[in-house]
């Protein structure tokens, strides 16, 4: 066979094989190529193909059809991807498995991890190896030394501040920061987050520490589905404890100091507005990893979860720009657009699961589902009954929703969510 005919048939067979791995949708590849091991400069030519092989291809996937908007224009995010937080479809993403620097957002799997081991109202002295090896520059919420704080208290550092001391005391609590990072390894293998290699619970810059937008967007999914979670990534405001006072011979006095979140979808900014039906999840920025961010918004009975990595823009909080442009496209696209894969699900996913309204947890006999006195709900959100209830940030728009764990987390049954999905207005 001459050179010529070899060479035409060689360049047949490689088109033939790249049509059919943009054909294959299968949730998780059998012979998916095995992915770099660490945060790479540029996306890799073959990255994990979890949750179809489309999502391990390089570039933006999407099914423009009829019908069908078109993207955004200038989006500049490394990765991002879009999915249907019901169903677990993946609407449209670029680069989903490109594996990268987390920054703060990997506080998701962390709470979603450790939150349901204490009960709220615990309460813990803070000592000085509970906060040992904070990384420098790290965001703080302001915990002090031999000062005693309830595990509530300590969440609304983590979820608000995106403190890392508060995520040092709980995971000195949870038996120390590496038995912590075990945990949440182990917990990321289960949601199957394979793009996700821990090395800080907080997610500050460490080497070998990386995750991805698709891994991202599963722990914010699992984490959506306890009812503590939920309503601590959507307080808007709180009162924090602060430092004890002596006053002569008067009683000591505690002061507080207000915390407001520093979710600017939730919160608001100069050069951005709260994002109509937002109900969370968490932002991060760090030097290497750049501004990242995962959110969960409802409108017109969909409920999406968006996640953005590490924009090239320069734009001040042009992650959160990006995040509602992309929050748009796929409100107006869900029900049009056929998926490019899907979420997939844990490992110890059953029928038998219980549903979020439950404790989240595991040491019962503490009231569950409250964000506590003196928080404040996001504009537009719905009082809870009961005096505690009145300082839940609730971030959603009016009306009864559910959160379909589908096929990641149950069979035809959802996660519902009405504590979290009446609308109230900001005092």
């Amino acid at each position: 066979m001459s050179a010529p005919k070899k060479i035409a048939q060689r360049s047949l067979l490689i088109t033939s094989a790249a049509l059919l791995s943009f054909s294959v949708t299968a949730p998780a590849a059998l012979a998916a190529p095995k992915p770099s091991t660490s945060p790479t400069k540029a996306p890799p030519a073959r990255m994990s193909q979890v949750g179809g092989a489309r999502l391990g291809v390089p570039g933006t996937q999407v099914n423009l059809a009829q019908g069908v908007p078109v993207l955004p224009k200038g989006l500049t995010a490394h990765s991002w991807i879009v999915t249907d937080a019901e169903s677990g479809e993946v609407l449209a993403s670029h680069n989903a498995h490109w594996r990268l620097p987390p920054a703060s957002t990997l506080k998701m799997l962390f709470a979603d991890t450790v939150l349901p081991r204490f009960p709220k109202e615990q309460r813990h002295q803070v000592l000085p190896k509970d906060l040992a090896g904070i990384g420098a520059g790290s965001s703080m919420v302001g915990i002090k030394e031999q000062e005693t704080y309830t595990v509530h208290d300590l969440w609304l550092g983590v979820f608000l501040r995106s403190g890392n001391d508060a995520v040092h005391v709980l995971s000195s609590m949870n038996g120390g920061v590496a038995q912590t990072v075990r945990d949440m390894q182990a917990h990321a293998d289960a949601l199957q987050a394979r793009d996700t290699h821990v090395v800080s619970p907080d997610g500050y810059d460490a080497k070998e520490q990386y995750s991805s937008a698709y891994d991202l967007t599963l722990f914010a999914r699992s984490g959506l589905q306890k009812k503590d979670f939920r309503e601590y990534c959507s307080t808007v405001r709180a009162k924090f404890p602060g430092a004890t006072t002596h006053k002569g011979k008067g009683k000591p006095t505690r002061e507080t100091f207000e915390i407001q979140n520093t979710n600017r979808l939730l919160s608001g900014d100069a050069d951005i507005s709260v994002y109509p039906g937002i109900a969370g999840v968490k932002n991060g920025n760090t030097t290497n990893a750049g501004a990242t961010f995962t959110g969960v918004a409802e409108r017109g009975g969909k409920v999406l979860l968006v996640t953005v990595m590490n924009p090239e823009k320069p734009e001040h909080n042009e992650v959160y720009k990006e995040t509602a442009q992309l929050f748009d496209w796929g409100f107006k696209a869900a029900g049009k657009v056929q998926p490019v894969g899907t979420l997939v699900p844990p490992l110890n996913a059953t029928p038998s699961a219980r549903p979020s309204g439950a404790p989240s947890a595991a040491v019962t006999g503490a009231p569950q589902g409250t964000a506590g006195a003196g928080s404040e709900p996001v504009k537009g959100a719905a009082a809870q009954g009961g005096s505690r209830g009145a300082g839940t940030a609730l971030a959603v728009s009016a009306g009864l929703l559910a959160l379909l764990a589908g096929a990641a987390f149950l069979v035809n049954r959802r996660w519902p969510l009405p504590d979290l999905m009446r609308r109230r207005t900001r005092r």
